[in-house]
């Protein structure tokens, strides 16, 4: 295996990986995942088209019933594959309010959609056509370029889907160019960036391989001299696909992170959103379930969970106020600060955690409910920083022992004034108010 070989190999499987990394945010993601189909079934199309370039696919298709079958599947792919990219930079940058004038780049892009899908089609049926009519496919070929160099039929059929290659090439870089110098976010230019490099080596690439063909139908090359134009270009074109895949991932790194982000914090909050949903079963949605079961829940995304198990907790401690005295605070910051814990980063999420499960010790214990006492408020600037305290407080929540718990309890109840009113009263230390989580 040659090293251009293995190259094939890996840029085919770093396509595929794209591909199927996209696929769940294209097929189930939210309306702006939906409009990102048409770049999935351009990785798709690509990741397929490039399978069949690697030698061990090739050599089987091409010495199969259909003579240099690779070669038709291959062009088939890559065509459904540059009509959809077409597509998505049409959904992408031909949307612009309407009345005013509308930009270039926009204009356009709309006249592209009007020719994009009748030009693949016509690509589509006129490679067939030469395919099987003018394609000397007496035998079978392993670098078809190479192999056919100075034959018209083949000439012809390559220059079809060149011209269809090239012209879709120049536009995606165009447009990608446009969107390259107005990206404000430097991970996004960067990738844009990429991608549009990519787009002008498929246009040199284009170029290149359909002046060597025509050349060579008037003055015939050496056989090394044509394997060697046909690997040098292939070469680029691994080169190409390589800077189009990590170009096109790199804009979405920054989501990836953040969903990452979000479901490490379901798995950090899962536990004291259980318990406290198990304690009022009437306050979530539906029932809490286990975490596996709560991580693989399609149907609402991730943010939003988190939104609604941040207020569900939110919720729930505001009605543990009702069953506890206003003594359990100081209590619960005396045991906090008995752990050696000085820091207020951490005491502070460590003292709300007594407070919950003490309060929840009282709850579940038959305690009744009452008046709620005042509480003490600290606002967060916004719902990430609620979340973080919450997983603070989650993370402390879970190093609390049930019977320190109910310690914390026991020591706040002498202190409470007698009379149901205040025996059942608390302060709750809160990142923010009600109307603000809810």
């Amino acid at each position: 295996m040659t090293p251009l070989d293995l190259a094939g190999y890996l840029v085919a499987a770093l396509m595929t990986a794209v591909a199927l990394w996209r696929m769940p945010a294209a097929l189930w993601g939210d309306e702006e995942d939906k409009r990102r189909r048409a770049l999935w079934g351009c990785y798709a199309g690509f990741a397929a088209a490039l399978w069949t370039k690697t030698r061990a696919v090739r050599i089987a298709l091409n010495d199969s019933a259909v003579t240099d079958l690779a070669v038709l599947i291959k062009h088939y792919t890559a065509t459904i594959a540059i009509l959809a990219i077409l597509s998505y930079i049409v959904a992408i940058y031909g949307r612009y309010p309407d009345g005013g004038a509308v930009p270039r780049h926009v204009r356009f892009a709309r006249a592209i959609q009007q020719v994009a899908a009748k030009a693949s089609i016509a690509t589509l049926i006129l490679l067939t056509v030469l395919f099987f009519t003018v394609v000397d496919r007496s035998v079978p070929s392993d670098r078809f370029v190479a192999d056919h160099a100075g034959q018209w039929g083949a000439t012809l059929y390559m220059s079809v889907f060149y011209l269809y290659l090239g012209a879709a090439s120049a536009v995606c870089a165009y447009q990608w160019a446009l969107a390259t110098a107005g990206a404000g976010l430097r991970h996004l230019r960067v990738g844009l960036g990429m991608m549009t490099f990519a787009m002008f080596i498929g246009v040199g690439y284009t170029v290149s391989r359909t002046l060597f063909l025509w050349v060579s139908v008037i003055d015939t090359p050496s056989e090394s001299f044509a394997l060697r134009f046909d690997e040098v270009t292939e070469a680029a074109q691994v080169v190409l696909f390589a800077f189009f895949a990590v170009g096109a991932s790199i804009p979405a790194l920054s989501k990836g992170q953040r969903r990452a982000k979000l479901w490490r914090a379901q798995v950090k909050l899962h536990g004291l959103w259980r318990e406290l949903m198990t304690a009022f079963p009437e306050q979530p949605f539906d029932p809490p379930a286990s975490l596996a079961r709560e991580l693989t829940r399609f149907d609402t995304p991730a943010d939003l969970r988190i939104d609604r198990w941040a207020a569900d907790i939110a919720d729930a401690v505001e009605k543990l106020r009702h069953y506890v005295p206003d003594t359990l605070l100081p209590a619960a910051k005396d045991a906090a600060a008995a752990d050696g814990d000085t820091d207020a980063e951490r005491a502070g999420p460590l003292a709300e955690a007594y407070w919950i499960k003490a309060a929840l010790t009282a709850k579940n214990g038959g305690a009744s409910a009452s008046t709620a006492a005042a509480v003490e408020t600290q606002h967060a600037t916004d719902q990430d920083g609620e979340v973080a305290w919450l997983v603070r407080v989650a993370t402390a929540y879970r190093t609390v022992p049930q019977d320190r718990a109910a310690q914390v309890l026991a020591a706040a109840l002498p202190a409470a004034a007698p009379g149901p009113s205040t025996a059942t009263a608390t302060a709750a230390p809160r990142t923010a108010s009600t109307e603000e989580t809810a």
